[in-house]
């Protein structure tokens, strides 16, 4: 799913970003310039962030 329209970046997008480190709105916006222009995918873009957050870090607990 599209998170934001104006720079073109998806949900994939976001958990690639997380998987390759990026824990912050603010890192996601540097990389990924999402929540930059018109600002309406904020919130969809915090929730994308949280979920990637939480099932990476699942997923590190299960492999220890």
């Amino acid at each position: 799913m599209y998170v934001c329209i104006c720079h073109v970046v998806t949900e994939r997008d976001i958990r690639r970003a997380v998987e390759q480190g990026a824990c912050s709105m603010r890192e996601l916006r540097n990389e990924l310039k999402v929540a930059t222009q018109c600002g309406r995918c904020a919130n969809c873009a915090k929730s994308c962030l949280n979920q990637a957050l939480a099932e990476i870090g699942e997923a590190q607990g299960m492999a220890a």
